[in-house]
């Protein structure tokens, strides 16, 4: 099986522990804008990136996006 991320669930996660971008960007020094581009899918993170973010957020990498299963034909 062959996996690509979907849509980013950032902004649910970040709901659940009623916390905003702003908090994020503060903890993980990632600027602001870079975390609403990952939230309106208009950016995809990094493996390090997620790691930090899944860490901050306190669940794993695989909670901040969707799974796309792709046809590896």
């Amino acid at each position: 099986m062959v996996y690509k991320p979907g849509r980013c669930l950032l902004t649910k996660r970040l709901r659940e522990i009623r916390r905003s971008q702003q908090w994020l960007s503060e903890v993980t020094g990632i600027p602001k804008s870079s975390v609403s581009e990952y939230s309106t899918n208009r950016r995809t993170m990094s493996l390090a990136t997620a790691m930090t973010i899944a860490a901050a957020v306190g669940c794993y990498i695989d909670d901040l996006y969707e799974r796309i299963e792709v046809s590896s034909d």
